[in-house]
């Protein structure tokens, strides 16, 4: 295992593990108090844990494909078909991610209103942006690695 993508698995666990120990104790917790802290509200608390647990789960596949990016790297198959595939992942996991976010977008809305706190809708639009520019760089690197793969192919076959 090479020491550069090792640091950046490390990096990815070091990631993880928080949103984990978030969405397992954390957020049951913070959902109950939402809903007695809004009880006009409090009929949208499983929904809207189901949809944060969906994109948990997102978010965990897209750091499990980053993971096996890095293993692509360290044997030398960073130029294939796998790792544009796990880029491809990657872009559909923050897709889904920033779409989860922009339909909770209403509750984040009613949430502020009610509180009289804008700065909840500001923490839902970072969360969708953020997201859309992973989307977005994960598709660029995507085409790029697409297009040095398809070069290389042509130039294995004139040789």
């Amino acid at each position: 295992m090479k020491r550069e993508t090792l640091f950046l698995k490390m990096a990815v666990f070091l990631i993880g593990i928080p949103v984990l120990a978030l969405c397992i104790f954390w957020l049951p917790w913070f959902a109950n108090e939402a809903a007695e802290h809004y009880p006009k509200l409090a009929y949208l608390q499983y929904p809207t844990l189901i949809g944060v647990y969906v994109t948990a789960i997102m978010f965990f596949v897209a750091l499990y494909m980053a993971l096996r990016l890095l293993s692509y790297i360290d044997k030398n198959e960073a130029f294939s078909d796998l790792s544009v595939r796990a880029l491809k992942n990657i872009k559909y996991c923050a897709i889904i991610i920033s779409g989860m976010y922009v339909i909770g977008m209403p509750v984040f809305y009613l949430m502020a209103d009610l509180d009289d706190a804008p700065g909840i809708i500001v923490i839902g639009m970072v969360i969708i942006f953020a997201s859309f520019v992973i989307a977005v760089f994960a598709a660029v690197l995507q085409k790029l690695l697409k297009n040095a793969i398809d070069i290389k192919s042509e130039n294995d076959l004139t040789v």
